[in-house]
C-alpha cells in the first residue's frame, strides 16, 4: 500500500472538519533533518486541535538550485526547510510512514515559479496536496518572466491532476491571496486568487483552496472573504474547494501578548466568515523561526481561540465598500482577454488591469499604490490601468512617503504591541532573540 492509498484527500479531510464546525489549523513548518521533520509533523498531528500536517521547502529548493541542495544535504547543513527534491525517496517516505493517516494528510509548501521537480518528488512520495500559483509564485518571490512562471505552473498542474483517478483528488492552494503579504488592498487579493483556481481547474486540478491574508482591519477582511466566498460560488459552482486564511504576513508583533492576539484575531476571522482552514504564525515570528513547540503553542491557541469564537454571538453582515465588485471588475476583464487562463493572465499584467501595488517584478506595471487610513482601511490612491474605476468610491489622493510606507508596514505591529503591553506580563517566554535567519518562506 502506497502512503498516498492511506489517506484522504487533502480537501477532503478539510471539508469534513468544516462540516463538524471544527477549523482546521496549520502550520508553516519546515526542516532540514527528516527526523526533526518527521517530530514535527508528529507534534503537529497530537496537538490539541484539528490540524493537517506541512513541509516547508528550502530556499533553495524553491529557486530550482538543486545541485547547492544536494551538497549541502551532503554536508549535514541546517536549511531553511525540507529539501525535497535533495533528499531520496527512501528519506522521504520515511519521514512520512506512521505519520500520515485518513484524517492527517501532509501539504508541500514552498514558493517556486518553476515547481516541476517539486511536483515530481512529492508525487513520488505518495503526496498529493502543494500550494502556489503562477503569479503569487512569481512576481513576489522572483525574476522570472510571468509568461515562463505561467507555463511552468501549467505543466505542473497537468502532471499533479495526473493522481485523479488513483483514489486520491490532489489539491492545490492559490497563493494569490497574499501578495508581498500587506498593502494590497483586498478586491485585488480576491480576484487573484479566484484566477488561480480558475486556472487550476482548466489544468485538471479540481479540488482547490482559495487563499486570503489577514490584512489592516478585521471588518475590511470579512468583507473581503466574504466577497471570496461569493465569486467562488459563482465562478465554480461544482468545485471541490474551500477558503483558507492566513494569519497576518507582515510585519510581525514582537511582545507575545500581542503576536497572540493578532493570532487570536485571525482565529476569529476565520470564524466569523466561514473559512475552513487558518495558516498560524507564533509569537517567535518577528525574532527566529520557530521551533515545533512554538508552532503547536500556535496551533493549540489558534484552536481555542476558534471555539470560543463559535459559542460567541454572531456578528452582523458587514458594510459593502465595494470589494466584490472591485474583485468581480477585475476577474471579469482578465476572463475576457484569451480562453486560455494561463494566457490571459499573462496579457493582464502586460496591459496593467492586473497590478500589484509596490511590487518591483518587471512584468508588473507599478502604476498602483495603496495606502491606510487612520483605522487601517486599505484603500488605492493610484489605480493605474486596472479597470475599476466605476466600482471605486473617489480613490484617496494619499500618496505614501517614504516615511509613511514604513508606518504602514509596521501599523499592525505597534497596534497589537501597544495592546499587548496593556495587559498582564504572560507567563509564556520567547527565547532569547538571536540573529533572525529569516521566516521559513515569507
Amino acid at each position: 500500500m502506497t502512503v498516498a492509498a492511506a489517506t484522504l484527500s487533502f480537501g477532503d479531510v478539510v471539508a469534513r472538519a468544516h462540516q463538524a464546525g471544527r477549523l482546521v489549523v496549520q502550520p508553516r513548518m519546515g526542516m532540514s533533518n527528516p527526523q526533526t521533520m518527521r517530530k514535527g509533523l508528529l507534534a503537529t498531528r497530537s496537538a490539541a486541535a484539528t490540524t493537517v500536517g506541512t513541509i516547508t521547502l528550502d530556499s533553495y529548493t524553491r529557486i530550482g538550485a538543486s545541485a547547492e541542495a544536494a551538497e549541502a544535504v551532503a554536508l549535514g547543513m541546517e536549511l531553511n526547510g525540507y529539501p525535497l527534491v535533495a533528499h531520496d525517496l527512501a528519506t522521504t517516505t520515511g519521514v512520512l510512514a506512521g505519520v500520515m493517516s485518513p484524517d492527517f494528510p501532509v501539504q508541500i509548501r514552498h514558493g517556486s515559479p518553476c515547481p516541476e521537480p517539486i511536483v515530481a518528488a512529492l508525487m513520488a512520495a505518495g503526496l498529493h496536496a502543494t500550494e502556489g500559483g503562477p503569479v503569487s509564485y512569481c512576481l513576489p518571490y522572483s525574476r522570472m518572466p510571468l509568461v515562463t512562471a505561467t507555463a511552468n505552473w501549467a505543466r505542473s498542474c497537468d502532471l499533479l491532476a495526473c493522481l485523479s483517478g488513483t483514489g486520491v483528488e490532489p489539491h492545490l492552494e492559490s497563493f494569490g491571496g497574499c501578495m508581498l503579504g500587506q498593502l494590497c488592498p483586498p478586491g485585488l487579493l480576491v480576484a487573484l486568487s479566484v484566477l488561480e483556481c480558475l486556472f487550476f481547474r482548466q489544468h485538471g486540478v479540481h479540488s482547490v483552496s482559495l487563499s486570503y491574508a489577514q490584512q489592516t482591519n478585521a471588518e475590511q477582511d470579512r468583507e473581503a472573504v466574504l466577497a471570496l466566498h461569493r465569486l467562488a460560488a459563482e465562478l465554480m459552482p461544482d468545485a471541490d474547494s474551500h477558503i483558507v486564511l492566513y494569519a497576518y504576513m507582515g510585519v510581525y508583533p514582537r511582545t507575545p501578548a500581542g503576536a497572540d492576539g493578532l493570532l487570536a484575531e485571525a482565529a476569529r476571522l476565520a470564524v466569523r466568515t466561514g473559512a475552513a482552514r487558518l495558516i498560524v504564525k507564533t509569537a517567535a515570528e518577528a525574532h527566529r523561526i520557530p521551533s515545533i513547540a512554538e508552532n503547536v503553542s500556535a496551533l493549540e491557541a489558534a484552536a481555542t481561540a476558534a471555539a470560543e469564537e463559535r459559542l460567541a454571538e454572531a456578528p452582523g453582515k458587514p458594510g459593502d465598500t465595494g470589494i466584490y465588485a472591485e474583485a468581480h471588475a477585475l476577474v471579469e476583464a482578465v476572463l475576457n482577454l484569451d480562453a486560455d487562463i494561463g494566457q490571459a493572465l499573462v496579457k493582464a499584467f502586460r496591459r496593467g488591469y492586473l497590478d500589484v501595488p509596490y511590487c518591483l517584478h518587471p512584468d508588473n506595471a507599478g502604476r498602483s499604490r495603496s495606502y491606510l487610513d487612520s483605522s487601517g482601511w486599505l484603500h488605492w490612491s493610484r489605480i493605474g490601468s486596472m479597470p475599476i474605476a466605476e466600482t471605486l468610491r473617489p480613490p484617496g489622493s494619499t500618496e505614501l512617503t517614504a516615511a509613511g510606507l514604513l508606518a504602514a508596514l509596521s501599523f499592525v505591529e505597534r497596534k497589537f504591541d501597544e495592546a499587548g503591553r496593556l495587559e498582564l506580563p504572560t507567563s509564556r517566554a520567547l527565547s532569547a532573540p538571536g540573529p533572525n535567519p529569516g521566516e521559513l518562506r515569507r
